[in-house]
């Protein structure tokens, strides 16, 4: 299912589980290739598997790859871009939102481009609990690898200026 420019759409975060873990209310549309999907979102309501409610602070462009093993957070600061990477399923589409399960290992670059991985632990505690197969596990291994050689190549999204120029884009929307 493509998705057509301009569209808002829920985004849904689940465990390996099919547990839901968090609802974005609404993001923007503003590109669907065959590789991935872009959407934009500024003061959004996330919704916490318990209920529990919070809105984002930060406007924010994000990379939703339909054939990777994560998706990409360029969070807009006034300091510059910083991104946050969820390690995850590759992104599914249906007529109700943007889905994709969350495999808890996070990466984090700050504006000076400093890498960090998150979260090791909570990847290490579900892969017990949830069981997950040793098959995702190496595809997540090589996967996060990918995304540090993108990021150290500075590919899409992690290009200068390209998170800047996704959200002008959705500014000029009027969204």
């Amino acid at each position: 299912m493509r998705l057509s420019v301009g569209t808002k759409i829920v985004l849904q975060s689940y465990k390996h589980d099919h547990s839901l873990h968090r609802i974005w209310e609404q993001a923007t549309v503003l590109e669907d290739t065959e590789e991935y999907i872009i959407v934009a979102n500024k003061r959004t309501k996330v919704i916490e598997s318990n209920g529990r409610f919070w809105y984002t602070k930060e406007p924010s462009v994000s990379f939703f790859f339909k054939n990777h093993w994560y998706n990409v957070i360029g969070i807009i600061k006034p300091s510059g871009v910083s991104y946050y990477c969820n390690m995850s399923s590759p992104t599914l589409v249906d007529e109700e939102a943007i889905k994709y399960i969350d495999y808890d290992l996070d990466v984090k670059v700050v504006v000076d481009g400093t890498i960090s991985i998150l979260d090791r632990n909570e990847y290490k505690k579900h892969q017990r609990i949830m069981n997950y197969p040793e098959s995702i596990c190496n595809i997540l291994e090589n996967e996060i690898e990918d995304l540090q050689k993108r990021i150290e190549n500075k590919e899409i999204p992690f290009l200068p200026g390209c998170i800047l120029k996704w959200y002008d884009i959705f500014l000029e929307m009027g969204k």
